[in-house]
This record gives structure tokens, C-alpha cells and sequence, in this order.
């Protein structure tokens, strides 16, 4: 895969919780996140130091807040959707079940556990959960040229 396809690779997916996805693939939409959390938060605190919060806050009269939230709520499912896919596909990468993804549960240890099986390379060649996303690589080629 091409480096500028890793930018829409998690979004292709949406849905998806088979197969593989390399760490490019799953920092980079952690990225895009980041990005899009920046881009709707600043100025949603721009809006509300300058607006009354009677307008921010959703009542039977404000249309503007009703607005704010849908408009986030289906942001955030959309957004959840794509997270899990790809984290699920990331732990497959490292041979790992997508169940894994629930140590996110445990309070302190269930983050710092799933970050280090981000970080962690892909398994080598094909797993349970399909082929390498890498493909042969370099690395494989050299050594099956050296040891025959």
C-alpha cells in the first residue's frame, strides 16, 4: 500500500474487524483524530466563551445546540466505529484476539497494555487472521535469499 492510502486506510475499512492493519495504518488515524478533535473543539470553546450558554446548552428553544449535539453524537459513533475496527485489526496484526481490545476496561494498566500492543511490530508472515499486511518486505526477501 502506497504511504498516501495509510491517511484513508482506517476510513475504507469502516466496519471492518477482520484481517490486519499495520501500525501506520493505526497511528495515523489516531492522528486523524487528534486532528478532527482540534478542528471541532477549538472552536466549539471559541462558541462558547462568546455565546450565553443558554444558547449552547439545548433547551425546547435552541436550535443551535440541538444542532451541536446531533452533529457530535454521529461524529462520535462514526468515529467509534472506525476506532474499534482498526484496533481490532491492529491487535490481528500482532497475532493478538480483537478481545483484547476490552483491557481498555481496566482502569490504569488496560490503556499503558493496549499502547504497548500498538507499538508492536506485525507478526511475522501469515497469521490466523490473514496475511501479512506488509507483504514479503525487504527484510524476508533478503533472508530467503541468504538461507536459500
Amino acid at each position: 500500500m502506497e504511504s498516501e492510502n495509510y491517511w484513508l486506510a482506517a476510513w475504507n475499512n469502516f466496519g471492518v474487524f477482520s484481517g490486519r492493519a499495520r501500525r501506520m495504518e493505526y497511528w495515523l488515524f489516531r492522528l486523524e483524530i487528534t486532528l478532527i478533535s482540534l478542528l471541532i473543539g477549538v472552536p466549539f470553546a471559541l462558541l462558547s466563551e462568546t455565546t450565553p450558554r443558554s444558547e449552547i446548552v439545548p433547551n425546547s428553544s435552541s436550535l443551535l445546540g440541538i444542532l451541536i449535539l446531533v452533529t457530535v453524537g454521529i461524529l462520535s459513533i462514526i468515529l467509534t466505529i472506525v476506532d474499534l475496527g482498526v484496533t481490532v485489526r491492529r491487535l490481528h496484526d500482532t497475532g493478538k484476539s480483537g478481545w483484547w481490545i476490552l483491557i481498555r476496561l481496566v482502569p490504569y494498566i488496560g490503556g499503558l497494555v493496549l499502547f504497548i500492543f500498538m507499538v508492536m511490530d506485525s507478526e511475522a508472515g501469515e497469521n490466523q487472521y490473514g496475511p501479512n499486511p506488509k507483504g514479503n518486505g525487504l527484510r524476508k526477501q533478503i533472508d530467503e535469499y541468504l538461507h536459500g
